[in-house]
Formats: C-alpha cells, sequence, structure tokens
C-alpha cells in the first residue's frame, strides 16, 4: 500500500499520533538491548517523523517506503531540520527489500507490517528483515491487533476534517481471511477535487507472530501494548514487539 495522494495530508490526519512517546519506547528498546548507535532502518517510514527523530538522536537512518510521494515529505522535513547528511531513502517494497550491507536494528510502526499480508507476504517481509540483520540486532516492530480489527475497525467509518481537506474513512472485516478492506476518499477543499484509495489490512495472533520470529532467527525479548507501552491486555489496540537476531544471515549459509 503505497499512500500516494494521501502522502501529503498523513500528518495532518495522524495528528493525534504520540510520537514523543514512541520514539521514547523505541529509542528505549534499541539501547536497552545495546544498540546505541550504527546503522538502524525505519521500513514503511512514511512521511519519517520516528527516522527524524532517531537521526537526531545519532543512528545513521535509512527509511525505507515504496511511497515517493511519502519519502519527498520526509525529504523535505529532513532539510528543514538539517539532518539530510547521512540520512538514506529508499524507494523500495519492504518485501524486494535490498540494503546492500548489514545494519543494527530496523523499527517499523503504525502497522506498516498488517498492510503486507496475506501470511506468506508477511513471512517474506521479516525473512527480508532478518536477512540485513547482524547477531544481536533489534527488530521493534507494531501490529494492530485481532481485537481493534473485529472489534473497533470492523463496519465503521470515520470522517476526519483538516484545514484542506475531509477524510472519509471505511472499513469492512473479513473474519475468514482475517483481513479489513478499507477505502480512503479525501475531498480537496482547494482546488476542489475527490481521490480515492482502497488498500487491506491482516491480523495475526500473536503466537502466529512469534513462530515467526523463531523461524527466521528472532528471539521474542518482548510484546508491549503498542499505544500505552505497558502491559498487553485482552483489548489491547496494538502490539509492539522486540526481537533479537540470534546470528547472523552469512552465519546461517554457513552451518
Amino acid at each position: 500500500m503505497a499512500y500516494n495522494e494521501f502522502a501529503y495530508f498523513y500528518d495532518e490526519l495522524n495528528g493525534e499520533a504520540d510520537y514523543d512517546a514512541l520514539f521514547g519506547y523505541v529509542a528505549g528498546q534499541l539501547q536497552e538491548h545495546g544498540v546505541r548507535d550504527g546503522i538502524v532502518v525505519d521500513l514503511g517510514c512514511g512521511t519519517g517523523d520516528l527516522t527524524l527523530m532517531l537521526a537526531q538522536c545519532g543512528y545513521d537512518m535509512i527509511g525505507v517506503d515504496q511511497s515517493a510521494e511519502m519519502l519527498s515529505v520526509l525529504r523535505e522535513k529532513a532539510a528543514e531540520l538539517g539532518v539530510s547528511d547521512g540520512l538514506l531513502l529508499l524507494q523500495q517494497d519492504i518485501l524486494d527489500l535490498d540494503l546492500y550491507g548489514t545494519i543494527r536494528a530496523a523499527v517499523s510502526t503504525f502497522d506498516t507490517f498488517n498492510h503486507i499480508g496475506p501470511r506468506e507476504r508477511f513471512e517474506k517481509a521479516i525473512e527480508k528483515a532478518a536477512f540485513f540483520m547482524e547477531k544481536d540486532g533489534v527488530f521493534v516492530f507494531d501490529l494492530n491487533t485481532p481485537y481493534k480489527h473485529s472489534q473497533i475497525l470492523a463496519g465503521q467509518s470515520f470522517t476526519i476534517e483538516c484545514p484542506d481537506a475531509v477524510c472519509c474513512w471505511s472499513n469492512q472485516y473479513d473474519p475468514q481471511a482475517g483481513r479489513v478492506d478499507i477505502d480512503v476518499s479525501i475531498r480537496y477543499s482547494d482546488p476542489p477535487e475527490e481521490c480515492r484509495e482502497q488498500f487491506s489490512e491482516y491480523t495475526y495472533e500473536q503466537a502466529y507472530v512469534t513462530e515467526v520470529l523463531e523461524r527466521y532467527g528472532f528471539t521474542v525479548a518482548c510484546v508491549r501494548d503498542g499505544e500505552t507501552f505497558g502491559p498487553l491486555r485482552p483489548d489491547s489496540q496494538r502490539y509492539i514487539f522486540t526481537a533479537i537476531k540470534q546470528y547472523t544471515q552469512q552465519g546461517e549459509n554457513q552451518q
């Protein structure tokens, strides 16, 4: 899902997100598990608020997104903050990830990995992230939970207003496929124009995600509530996983 027309309104429409809390948790997890510097990739970086926060904190950041429009917004923000040097932006599909070297850590937030499914695609995305990860590398990523898909999003519509546009967002849940189909229409005010994007999110149980991570050489260090960053609850709407890579891919190939 590329978020093409949506890119330039993403920050306004995502205005309630607490990036400071998210950054504090993600940076804390990286440091707690020994990643205090080096190369960190933000998978599905979008317009890059978290990417830039981590860059300002001293990490050598790679931002990966398949939307040229999202990366354009990120590039403008980086220039304004004076952090363009040392920031690499790659327009890539996560399923075709090519980082040209190893990384100390990867992060992915705001349910990027929900959009990848179904399962065989989700598993390939985990495998790709694992391939470039150094031993003891840290992977921090979030996912919307099955509870959110079935109890919060299912059959619901939302209208979000901002100064330049009105966004109407509707959701249809397919419990058999474990999928929410999302229809987004954006009405611009000046000049009057309307565009529409459609995409899907897939949901995965915690035990399945853990099994996939372990299959590709990660050990799950913790799973927390992805909004409060406290203990996971039955009604948590988002997981946030921290996983540690147990070996380099080269080591695996030599076995």
